[in-house]
């Protein structure tokens, strides 16, 4: 008498993270470089979120000798329910944002142009391109906090 045999199913196999979670992505130690991409991507989503604000900035200190006294009182009292040191807050982060997006930007030019692409440049280039916008973004926030 023949035994009966249940059919062998095939479970496909899981591709390497297909199913992650945003937790286990987070647990990984990546390279400078990496976080340097980040940032990059970050700080233009920054810039595009703060996109009205600049447009405000702009226009209030351009329109008129009145609006440019509005531009300067937001950042010494405030504007709305935004205390002043909150509105120079976000005006740092915008000047960080900048900053960062164009070095890195230019870090990524620079790569293309010369096919710079080695492990040691691409550290050190992402490691120069963190420290200056870092250094740049504390100088120009004692500026903007009054500390010179």
């Amino acid at each position: 008498m023949a035994e009966l045999s249940t059919p062998q199913v095939q479970v496909p196999k899981a591709r390497p993270g297909a199913n992650m979670r945003l937790v286990d992505a987070l647990q990984y130690r990546l390279p400078i470089a990496g976080i340097v991409s980040i940032l990059h991507r970050v700080s233009g989503v920054v810039m595009f979120v703060l996109l009205p604000f600049i447009v405000w900035l702009f226009d209030n200190s351009v329109s008129s000798e009145v609006s440019f006294d509005t531009f300067t009182s937001a950042f010494r009292v405030g504007l709305g329910v935004a205390p002043g040191w909150f509105v120079k807050l976000a005006a740092l982060g915008l000047i960080w944002a900048y900053l960062h997006h164009v070095l890195a930007g230019l870090r990524h030019l620079w790569m293309d142009a010369t096919h710079s692409v080695t492990k040691a440049h691409g550290r050190s280039s992402a490691q120069a391109t963190l420290v200056v916008s870092l250094l740049l973004t504390a100088l120009l926030g004692a500026k903007l906090f009054g500390l010179f």
